[in-house]
């Protein structure tokens, strides 16, 4: 059995999708459709503007979707999913892939989500970190003890969890992790905490989005980030979709999850190579790729 990963914000990098463009006439349909739905020209930014550009969170997470969506799209008739699951913002992408919801759809949301996490963003003071080389109940367990909000938000692999919360609260966890013999413990650079309770105002907006949207039953079972389980429901799916905003990504379960129920390989469709080194650190044994385009 095999499985589509898709990655979330950080796989960005300047000049994405340019080959995928050159290559496909679908894509350059699909590229065009991208810049008249979200109103200036996305595919300009990816092929000639900077990584600063880049980085806005209303670029980057469009920008991922697309060049995600794309991927699949390429491969025609060789893209026979067994399973699918996408890391946080590549939820959308593996929905998409697994017929959920039309390309158009999916980045309407995309394109909304992005918007309504940077309004949480501007009007709460959080911030995320990374925690090496501890045992994800130890840091659960620290979390839970440290004054203020802080919670884990994305289990990646074995050794590397995501915490986040309100910023001095994140900082004081960050200590006792590194006191309790953390490898690291470190603040990243973003501007909010996502997968945390501090997303749910982003969370009401997306809901309303995703409640105006039509979902269909997807043509293999989708691995969610919330539940780590696979769905085959149209509404079970959304009801964990707009859960995802405030619930922890739950990467390493989901891959178990898999691999538990026969998938044995698996391939990363869009920007980056995140996905494949988690995959091994989660089970060394199975099979990983990537589609170059």
């Amino acid at each position: 059995m095999k499985a589509y990963l898709f990655p979330g914000q950080g796989a960005q990098y300047p000049g994405m999708g340019k080959a995928l463009y050159d290559r496909f006439d679908q894509a350059k349909k699909m590229f065009k459709a991208s810049d008249e739905i979200l109103g200036f020209e996305l595919s300009k930014i990816l092929f000639e503007g900077s990584k600063e550009e880049l980085q806005q969170t209303r670029v980057t997470q469009p920008a991922i979707y697309v060049h995600s969506v794309i991927s699949a799209v390429a491969m025609g008739n060789d893209f026979k999913p067994d399973a699918v699951a996408g890391h946080s913002l590549g939820e959308f992408s593996a929905l998409t892939a697994a017929q959920v919801i039309d390309f158009e759809s999916g980045l309407k949301l995309v394109s909304k989500r992005a918007e309504a996490m940077q309004k949480a963003c501007d009007h709460t003071q959080g911030t995320m970190a990374a925690v090496l080389g501890l045992e994800d109940d130890k840091v659960e367990e620290i979390c839970e003890q440290t004054t203020g909000l802080v919670v884990a938000a994305n289990y990646n692999c074995p050794g590397q969890l995501v915490i986040s919360g309100a910023i001095d609260a994140v900082e004081a966890a960050c200590e006792t992790l590194k006191a309790e013999g953390a490898r690291r413990a470190l603040i990243l650079p973003v501007n909010g905490a996502f997968h945390s309770p501090l997303m749910d105002p982003a969370k009401q907006e997306l809901a309303q989005a995703i409640d105006a949207t039509s979902f269909s039953d997807p043509i293999c079972p989708v691995y969610q980030n919330t539940t780590a389980m696979g769905v085959t429901d149209s509404i079970e799916i959304q009801k964990n979709l707009i859960a995802q905003l405030t619930a922890p990504v739950r990467w390493t379960q989901s891959i178990q999850a898999m691999i538990d129920e026969g998938v044995s390989e698996f391939m990363e469709l869009g920007p980056g190579k995140v996905l494949q080194g988690l995959v091994k650190k989660i089970s060394p044994e199975v099979m990983v790729s990537k589609m170059e385009f």
